[in-house]
């Protein structure tokens, strides 16, 4: 019965979508929640002819998880340039005094590190004075799970991130290794336990080890519990130097130190849904945009200049999706992904993407002979989404949203169900 809908589905849309084509899709997606238990957004655009060819509830609000970094990602590439901000800073006498950006590649272990805030710093003739003066805003984004706090998807924002604000610790039979080691002291060993596990503290950096003597490996990352003395601390700890803490306010004239391409952080946002990257992004945006570290600053200032002219506003609340108060709906989603079509070459843009059968969040999805879906993942418990573009068997270029809210079955179920879909509009469209 799943093929038959399927095959149905396909063959109203070779039929251009005449009302009677419209009434059979219509029939199949609501199959699909019916199968699904799940509430379903479709909207599939022509970018060629900049035509809808197909829409299902594109006009209703769901969940979008990490669909939001599309927002973050357009924001970013109209606010940054080809380099990432790392550092403000001024010489006075024989002081160096300087700000973070919330630039996140700094020691971050995923992302390329030219290695130049850290000579910067290292090598300055004058000594360190760090301030936290410009970070106005939380360390957790709006609408996060507190329970989140242990786990390496969820790190803290701070303005200046020493290794991704993780540590990251490595176990085998015989020993135990933390990164960064000044937290070594920090770590005592619990009793075993049926599987490894790393425990954070709630309110320290104070953390456990379960071992499990069925598993010989095991490596973690635990999010930092972070503060101005801590940066302080670690950076004095890596730079091999004192660092002191000072509080003043950035100063006019201050000079920018540049770090690493913007693209470099861009693809892996996208493609592996980083979302500390994301959270990360906005602040330094906003840094760029004024004196001020302040998530809230960027969205405000994105909707009301390039989000401008959205056919639904967006209700957008942090930069990654882990917040579950945002909510976007599939068309607006695809007007976007248009826009940025439009300002991005595709050479410059499709590889930064995750894409089908061979990249990122979908490298194990949408294969085929050559990679025919690039776009951007979307989960969070009971919701899954994949939006961006389709490129048919034809060579005709798609946009689409695909957003799936509040089902009960297993995503696979769900992305099984997605895949077929978009294969059989690849072959036939």
């Amino acid at each position: 019965m799943r093929v038959l809908f399927l095959i149905a589905f396909v063959v109203s849309l070779l039929s251009s979508c005449s009302p009677i084509a419209k009434r059979s899709l219509d029939r199949t997606f609501k199959s699909t929640e019916r199968d699904f238990q799940d509430f379903t957004g479709f909207m599939l655009y022509d970018a060629g002819s900049k035509k809808t060819i197909y829409e299902y509830n594109a006009a209703k609000y769901f969940t979008p998880a990490s669909n939001t970094k599309i927002f973050t990602f357009f924001t970013s590439l109209n606010v940054i340039g080809d380099s990432i901000p790392a550092l403000r800073y001024v010489e006075r006498g024989d002081s160096l005094i300087f700000w973070g950006t919330g630039d996140p590649s700094f020691l971050y272990k995923h992302l390329y590190n030219n290695g130049k805030l850290f000579l910067f710093l290292k090598n300055s003739d004058k000594g360190l004075y760090f301030s936290t003066s410009n970070f106005h805003t939380s360390h957790f984004g709006s609408g996060w799970a507190w329970d989140d706090y242990n786990s390496r998807y969820s790190p803290e924002k701070s303005p200046l991130p020493v290794y991704g604000n993780l540590f990251s610790l490595t176990a085998t039979a015989s020993t135990i290794e933390v990164q960064p080691k000044y937290l070594r002291t920090k770590l005592t060993v619990g009793n075993e336990a049926d599987r490894n596990r790393g425990i954070r503290n709630r309110d320290s950096n104070d953390f456990q080890f379960f071992p499990s003597s069925s598993i010989k490996t095991f490596a973690t990352d635990i999010p930092l519990k972070t503060d101005p003395t801590l940066t302080a601390l670690l950076l004095a700890d890596t730079l091999k130097r004192d660092v002191q803490l000072v509080d003043i306010p950035v100063v006019t004239g201050a000079k920018t130190l540049f770090s690493v391409p913007s693209d470099s952080l861009y693809r892996v946002m996208m493609q592996d849904s980083d979302n500390f990257i994301a959270e990360q992004l906005l602040l330094v945006c906003s840094g760029i945009l004024t004196d001020s570290l302040q998530t809230e600053i960027t969205i405000r200032h994105s909707k009301k200049t390039f989000l401008k002219g959205l056919i639904d506003e967006p209700i957008w609340i942090d930069g990654s999706g882990l917040s579950r108060y945002n909510l976007f709906t599939p068309r607006s989603i695809v007007q976007l992904w248009e826009r940025i079509y439009e300002q991005t070459p595709r050479e410059r843009l499709f590889p930064l993407l995750a894409t089908g059968g061979k990249a990122g969040t979908i490298r194990n999805w949408y294969k085929g002979e050559q990679p025919y879906v690039f776009g951007k993942t979307g989960s969070l418990s009971n919701n899954h989404c994949l939006s961006g573009f389709l490129i048919t068997r034809k060579g005709e270029t798609l946009i689409f949203s695909f957003m799936n809210s509040n089902f009960t079955k297993s995503s696979v179920e769900i992305r099984n169900n997605m895949q077929d879909i978009l294969r059989l509009i690849y072959e036939n469209y």
